[in-house]
């Protein structure tokens, strides 16, 4: 197996393991990791893997620090978020335990409640998905919209322990599936970017051969693309028609 293929099997098995401890791996780990893959890396080739991890939000020895992944203007806003929702989040173990118990029965009221107390944790579970290409206060509001729905769905849980850790669940999925489909998003918009780049660039060529603007149809018979591709690449890219007569 090639060098370059066994070093992104290593890593990404350093990065399982990660999830199951938390987010953190110790350095005796990751050498480990190496070292049975057969990869015999110095100190300068282990910091850039550290720095790889550190970037993938995974502690070396310790959490990382969710802080080093946001934005002042993110940090200013958790800070203010997390005062206006903790004002009415503050109860004892055993009451928050009685309303979950009566939300697992189904009374409205109570889930209304248990909404409430949970707020400040949809903020503090965001935190630990930041610096993935996401604002803070999107994965906030994807939390809250999963906390509503998950409150309603309690009923099949064995105790409060239980209920807690399903609406934690949720939550976390749900910030997850948010980060998973914005990341398709952005690939979808260079994939389709890059595309068009392709058919105005053989636009360029072609007006240059000609001297003249090009039309639609001669690009068309030119690249073999249709005609409804290259005026969807011209929205695409609507700064870049110099080349194109669409008219």
């Amino acid at each position: 197996m090639r060098e370059e293929q066994l070093f992104a099997q290593t890593l990404e098995k350093l990065c399982a393991a990660a999830k199951e401890q938390g987010g953190v791996l110790s350095e005796r780990q990751v050498e480990e990791a190496f070292a049975q893959a057969g990869l015999a890396f110095g100190a300068a080739q282990l910091e850039l893997v550290y720095g790889y991890l550190k970037g993938k939000k995974i502690g070396i020895g310790e959490p990382a620090d969710p802080f080093d992944y946001m934005t002042r203007e993110e940090i200013d806003y958790l800070e203010e978020y997390l005062k206006q929702v903790q004002e009415r989040a503050g109860v004892t173990d055993g009451e928050k335990e009685a309303v979950i118990l009566s939300s697992m029965a189904g009374d409205p009221d109570a889930q209304a409640r248990l909404v409430e107390l949970f707020l400040p944790q949809v903020a503090e579970l965001a935190k630990l998905y930041a610096g993935q290409g996401v604002y803070l206060e999107d994965l906030i509001g994807e939390g809250n919209v999963a906390l509503a729905m998950a409150v309603r769905m309690l009923d099949c849980e064995k105790n409060a322990a239980q209920a807690e850790g399903s609406i934690a669940s949720m939550i976390m999925e749900a910030m997850e599936n948010y980060i998973s489909e914005c990341a398709d998003e952005k690939r979808t918009g260079e994939k389709l970017a890059a595309g068009a780049n392709d058919v105005l660039e053989q636009a360029r060529e072609l007006s240059g051969e000609l001297g003249r603007k090009v039309t639609v149809q001669e690009l068309s018979e030119e690249s073999g693309l249709s005609e409804e591709q290259i005026r969807e690449a011209v929205r695409i890219t609507a700064d870049h028609i110099e080349y194109l007569d669409l008219e």
